[in-house]
């Protein structure tokens, strides 16, 4: 029982921590309820008028999610680097073994789209090639000519 206690010390402290922290977070806060100007969104000085029209796009937190893989990966690679000698090959295999799951893990995610920001990508049929009928076609026979020239 001996080999348990700092673990069920340090638990109990973390309860007793918490604890105290609801606490004082109770104990300590203003009473009265924040008014609108607090609450309001507001970034760079600028107080938005609008909502915005739509929501963050989740590609931005794949970005992000991304971004933390390889950050691991880098936290991962400075021990390896450090005794890299005295691992051999078997250090070697491991890390490359490592590298090629993140790379893999990579790959899966840009195929899936991770990277592809604003809207589907759809082919166009191609235009024929462009005249003076084509362009009125277009733009249709209903436009005023510019302003200064006689139509």
């Amino acid at each position: 029982m001996s080999d348990y206690l700092p673990i069920v010390l340090l638990l109990g402290l973390s309860i007793l921590f918490a604890a105290l922290s609801f606490v004082a977070s109770s104990l300590l806060a203003p009473r009265k309820r924040p008014t609108a100007a607090k609450v309001a969104p507001y970034e760079c000085g600028i107080v938005p008028d609008i909502e915005p029209p739509q929501r963050f796009p989740v590609r931005f937190y794949l970005v992000a999610m991304i971004f933390i893989i390889f950050d691991i990966e880098i936290v991962f690679l400075y021990p390896w680097a450090v005794i890299f000698r005295q691992l051999r090959t078997f250090g070697f295999v491991e890390v490359v073994v490592f590298a090629a799951i993140v790379f893999v893990s990579f790959l899966y995610l840009v195929s899936n789209g991770a990277l592809d920001w604003g809207p589907a990508k759809r082919l166009r049929v191609a235009m024929s090639e462009r005249t003076s009928q084509s362009t009125v076609a277009r733009i249709g026979p209903d436009t005023d000519p510019p302003a200064g020239r006689a139509a």
